[in-house]
């Protein structure tokens, strides 16, 4: 099957945004990311990374994408699938796993 490996970016802080005082951090909504699509879709491969807006990585479309975030004071953490923004602050796993249905991802 010539499925796509989809790429999920979370942006966050160490510091939880003004309005989501009782929301997981940022790093904490990744681990669980991962872990629910790891169960979800096992054996389908994707890939999944933090960025830290506040201390970016040296790629230029992840430093833009992260001023973004401040700038537009954006809820985080900030879910990205390849490049489409499919949660904020309080990312819900039904649209993450709808989205991912699109590329071909299948429930097991």
């Amino acid at each position: 099957m010539g499925r796509k490996e989809v790429e999920i970016i979370v942006y966050g802080a160490d510091q939880l945004c003004p309005s989501c005082v009782n929301l997981p951090s940022s790093k904490e909504t990744y681990d669980w990311l991962e872990a629910a699509i790891s169960r979800k879709f096992a054996g389908q491969p994707f890939k999944i990374s933090y960025v830290d807006i506040y201390n970016p990585p040296n790629d230029e479309h992840r430093q833009s994408f992260a001023r973004r975030v401040i700038e537009e004071d954006m809820f985080y953490p900030v879910v990205l699938l390849e490049d489409r923004v499919v949660g904020e602050g309080n990312p819900r796993l039904k649209t993450i796993f709808a989205e991912m249905e699109k590329y071909g991802y299948q429930a097991v």
